[in-house]
């Protein structure tokens, strides 16, 4: 079955939701880390996986598929997400 790019970028919310819920759970056992290294972890767990729902998001846009609400929802729930953990990453520390 194949999945049309505003699901998958909807698909990569989810994950990133995920990985935001698994990394709230195992929080203690980062703690060892420098806050460098959480830094990057949560951009590469949180914001990337939202910024290429984002840019899958405009692609399903732009070849104008069937739903696009989709592909919208898919773009709106990355982009705040992602807004929200780069303006939360840079004042951590």
């Amino acid at each position: 079955m194949k999945f049309s790019l505003g699901m998958r970028s909807i698909a990569l919310f989810v994950i990133s939701v995920i990985f935001l819920v698994l990394l709230t759970l195992f929080e203690s056992s980062l703690s060892g880390l420098s806050s460098t290294s959480e830094r990057i972890i949560s951009f590469l767990l949180l914001v990337l996986p939202a910024i290429v729902g984002v840019m899958l998001g405009i692609m399903s846009l732009a070849r104008k598929e069937s739903k696009p609400w989709v592909a919208i929802v898919g773009i709106l729930f990355n982009a705040l997400f992602a807004l929200f953990h780069l303006f939360v990453i840079s004042f951590a520390g």
